[in-house]
């Protein structure tokens, strides 16, 4: 199989996970797990399983030092400020206002990737990044309104601070998967990462009451750790070998797209003009991004 469409399989993959778990997740706090222990549970699990992926997969890639500065920033901006501020957020603000602020984070790498590692902004790729998100956007408020109360500035803050984090890390990550395997990459990034969090999330993991947690439960809290978790985020670096930040960050446009389509299939719910000219428009708009130019030949 073509290695460029098998990235853009795995971004899929990572974002049909992401999608999913809107619904599977949310089972879990605040009644199971507290914010701030799940993201624990979810960042040391992951790094477990990566550890173990690495040990079976025999991979005995060392990381040169002076790369360990850019994954230990990596881990900083894509594992744990990212999810803290998310989770921290969400407490605070709506869904619908974290879903808007959420699809900011292709337009920040955009625009990171042009300052940082200097990717070219296109017509096209603009015009695909904003073709998608205004297919997001007309998905997520279909039938409902932003809130714009007083209370809610603070989460609305954090979750665009999260959007910028995560905008950060997959820019800063990319020079690095040129010269690594992607699970050399992630587990350096997860390492770092764990450090970040055990300070703000192990008193509140020690207090899970794990007795409570009956099978379904235990279903979901599996799903986020190995699929929204470890998965997840391995088939993102996976792509990133292979696309550049923005086309990787363009799919999370399709995150709404898959959470709608789930409820569509579950939920009983109803197709209508505004969903169908909406997924047209992600679809367009992570199409525009992802073309490359090609290249003349020399005479």
């Amino acid at each position: 199989m073509n290695k460029r469409l098998l990235a853009h399989l795995a971004i899929f993959g990572a974002n049909l996970i992401y999608g999913i778990n809107y619904s599977v997740a949310k089972d879990l706090m605040p009644d199971f797990l507290t914010p701030f222990a799940f993201i624990f549970c979810r960042v040391l699990g992951a790094l477990i399983l990566f550890f173990l992926f690495d040990l079976i997969s025999r991979n005995k890639e060392k990381v040169e030092r002076r790369d360990l500065l850019r994954l230990a920033i990596c881990g900083l901006f894509g594992v744990a400020s990212n999810q803290l501020m998310f989770f921290y957020g969400l407490n605070l603000t709506s869904p619908i206002n974290a879903a808007i602020i959420m699809t900011s984070n292709p337009i920040l790498v955009m625009i990171f990737a042009a300052l940082i590692i200097r990717e070219k902004i296109t017509a096209t790729k603009l015009g695909g990044v904003f073709l998608g998100l205004a297919g997001a956007a007309a998905l997520i408020l279909h039938g409902k309104s932003l809130s714009v109360e007083n209370d809610g500035l603070i989460g609305d803050l954090f979750i665009f601070l999260n959007a910028t984090s995560y905008a950060l890390y997959l820019v800063l990550v990319k020079p690095l998967m040129s010269k690594y395997k992607p699970i050399t990459v992630i587990k350096w990034v997860f390492l770092f990462g764990a450090f970040y969090v055990f300070p703000f999330g192990f008193n509140e993991f020690r207090e899970v009451n794990w007795d409570s947690f009956d099978q379904n439960i235990w279903t979901a809290f599996a799903f986020v750790v190995i699929g929204t978790t470890f998965l997840a985020y391995l088939f993102n670096i996976y792509g990133l070998k292979r696309l550049n930040p923005t086309t990787v960050s363009s799919y999370i446009y399709s995150q709404p797209l898959i959470a709608t389509s789930i409820a569509l299939i579950f939920h009983d719910g109803k197709l209508d003009a505004v969903k169908v000219i909406a997924a047209l428009l992600i679809f367009t708009g992570v199409y525009l991004v992802s073309i490359r130019k090609k290249k003349v030949a020399s005479p």
